[in-house]
């Protein structure tokens, strides 16, 4: 398992690394895998002959990556949150605790949750490409992708967190979790307060994204506009 802890680390992917999934946003196309390239040259085609609108693909795009995607991840947070016994089940052994949600497959393999305390904060990067649990998260964005987010989460995680809008206790430490095509990470954020009795339903409107990435916290009830 390897972790980063508010400091450069020499990172060893000795083992072999899937980039079917990197789509190749930061990469010139030599470096493109085959599967890229294929979508890339039927994007076109689809384009050029009027038949998808790019405003409308992007559209598409954004909504997976942002909204439909995360509901997976936000339903196994919620269940933690309000389910005492299925929270230790995740903890034994989350790829099975995510697939009892119906959630599983190719990019989630294997699974990993880590747990923010008051007195410990977890992020997510893949500092080679960008390895990221489609099965709970949907796509990957575009900054979760990009060589200074994969770099300077490990060099500089307060920093980071502090352009997301997330500034912690100094005495809150920070570890970062590398990412691989062997283990994913799923990061469960603390539960708001003011939520005791709330429904998953309910608590899953709580969960963001960049909470289970790491780089976001849930959301405050009174301002999700949604008080207990």
């Amino acid at each position: 398992m390897t972790q980063h802890h508010d400091h450069p680390h020499p990172h060893d992917h000795g083992h072999g690394h899937d980039h079917d999934h990197d789509h190749g946003h930061a990469h010139d196309m030599s470096e493109l895998s085959e599967t890229a390239l294929r979508v890339r040259a039927l994007e076109s085609i689809l384009v050029e002959k009027g038949l998808i609108d790019p405003a409308a693909l992007d559209v598409l795009i954004e909504t997976y990556e942002t909204r439909i995607g995360p509901r997976n991840g936000a339903r196994v947070v919620a269940k933690a949150w309000a389910d005492a016994a299925y929270l230790q089940r995740l903890r034994a052994d989350a790829t099975a605790a995510i697939a009892e949600l119906g959630f599983g497959g190719r990019q989630g393999e294997h699974m990993l949750v880590v747990e923010n305390t008051p007195q410990e904060h977890n992020l997510v990067v893949c500092t080679l490409c960008s390895c990221y649990p489609w099965p709970v998260l949907g796509l990957p964005p575009v900054w979760y992708k990009s060589a200074p987010y994969r770099s300077r989460a490990v060099i500089d995680p307060r920093g980071v967190l502090a352009e997301f809008g997330v500034v912690l206790p100094a005495s809150t430490r920070i570890r970062v979790w590398d990412s691989t095509a062997e283990l994913r990470y799923l990061v469960l954020p603390m539960r708001p307060e003011g939520t005791q009795g709330w429904s998953e339903e309910r608590l899953a409107g709580l969960v963001t994204r960049d909470s289970m990435i790491g780089t976001g916290l849930a959301l405050d009830p009174s301002a999700a506009g949604d008080a207990a």
